[in-house]
């Protein structure tokens, strides 16, 4: 059977990476709830959610890029910023014999008394600047953001750097995460954060014969709803906002795609530009 098969596999913490391994350890306790109530609908449709969240391997390895390389321990500020310059980035990250080093910002070298000199003359950052090659896109993005980093570096177990990560490499995969190029519309729901279920939510969008195509969550630090973010595979929306409404969520916005969809694509287009500049 499909989920017996699956249930029997044991999953490797460091190829999945720390995140996905969580995932894996709650994914394996729904396979067991579901073995013993397998009449359950919501059941398995939990457990095929996780399933697929964990088989898409959304790692750093996955996203490095070949076309930036590394600077050396003996490279000068001077050489770093002419590279930023023609690869449009603020950050690079250096080597010494392959051993990640730390990455440089054009900041640090304008603090360099000496740009002509080799950078190993001068302190550079490494902690917490860097993601393992196993790290998910989430953690990868939380460090560019918190950092402020326009290229994220990858290591591996030894501290090997394996490449950087752009962030237009980041945008683009949300792009396609959250079915950008899909036709549909969007439905924007209140709930409150003891009430949320996905599995509810998914079973009235079939309910309507819509299917959800990505989502997201937006959680207030201030309120006690998060806001829901749903696209479906609809232009017809009217039945969903009656269907939520009648299940008391509220709707907060809704938008069908020629009102939403072509402005969104349209500032990702000119966001894509301005980041090859």
């Amino acid at each position: 059977m499909f989920f017996g098969y699956y249930y029997e596999v044991e999953l490797d913490r460091k190829y999945f990476g720390n995140a996905f391994y969580l995932i894996y350890i709650e994914l394996k306790s729904t396979i067991k709830f579901s073995k013993r109530f397998h009449n359950s609908f919501i059941d398995y449709s939990i457990f095929l959610l996780k399933f697929f969240i964990l088989i898409n391997y959304m790692i750093a390895k996955e996203f490095i890029s070949s076309l930036i390389p590394p600077l050396k321990w003996d490279d000068t500020g001077e050489k770093a910023l002419g590279w930023m310059a023609d690869f449009h980035v603020r950050h690079l990250p250096v080597v010494n014999d392959g051993n990640y080093m730390g990455v440089i910002s054009e900041d640090d070298i304008f603090d360099f008394s000496n740009p002509e000199a080799a950078i190993s003359e001068h302190p550079i950052t490494k902690q917490h600047t860097s993601v393992d090659e196993y790290e998910h896109i989430y953690e990868i993005v939380k460090t560019a953001v918190r950092y402020q980093l326009s290229v994220i570096p990858v290591i591996d177990d030894t501290e090997r750097l394996l490449g950087v990560i752009t962030m237009e490499t980041l945008l683009a995969h949300f792009a396609q995460s959250i079915s950008l190029t899909e036709p549909g519309s969007i439905l924007v729901l209140e709930v409150g954060r003891r009430n949320y279920s996905l599995a509810e939510i998914a079973r009235l969008a079939e309910y309507e014969q819509a299917t959800i195509l990505s989502s997201s969550i937006l959680s207030p630090p201030d309120s006690a709803n998060l806001e829901v973010t749903l696209k479906f595979n609809t232009r017809e929306i009217s039945g969903l906002v009656a269907t939520y409404e009648r299940f008391n969520y509220r709707v907060k916005a809704s938008y069908q795609e020629s009102d939403y969809m072509d402005d969104l694509q349209e500032r990702y287009d000119g966001l894509m530009n301005y980041l090859n500049v």
